[in-house]
């Protein structure tokens, strides 16, 4: 695993605004972010992202996430929030330290949820079928 700004705020080498902090998580103010309150939860125990993190240390960011959405949300008067997390470059992960973004949504701020795309008929079963195979 590389080393990451992520690391470094845990080993506070770096400063953060950090949030919240218990045994197994950290959760900091994002330092560029897309509305105020823009809140990145890391887990303690270094892991790239999904395809390493154990299910226990994945329960315990997601446990910080869920406790800390209403309290953000309040804070900073937001009207919603989207939940997020990148795996791998191609999905846009910048930093390689496991995290999941709570980003504080207000009405009219501009940003844009993404628009899907239909699969071509019988495609949706194909790929379907690929990954109920690929779970066994």
């Amino acid at each position: 695993m590389e080393d990451t700004i992520f690391g470094k705020i845990l080993r506070r080498e770096i400063p953060a605004e950090i949030i919240y902090e218990n045994e197994k998580t950290l959760a900091f103010l994002d330092i560029t972010p897309n509305n105020p309150g823009h809140t990145l939860v890391i887990p303690k125990k270094p892991f790239r992202n999904i395809f390493d993190v154990d299910s226990e240390t994945f329960a315990d960011v997601m446990e910080t996430v869920r406790i800390l959405a209403k309290p953000i949300r309040k804070a900073v008067g937001a009207d919603g929030m989207n939940i997020y997390s990148n795996h791998e470059k191609e999905a846009g992960q910048a930093v390689f330290h496991l995290h999941v973004h709570l980003i504080p949504r207000f009405s009219n701020d501009g940003y844009k949820l993404w628009e899907g795309t239909p699969y071509p008929k019988g495609e949706a079963k194909k790929v379907a079928d690929s990954i109920r195979k690929s779970l066994s």
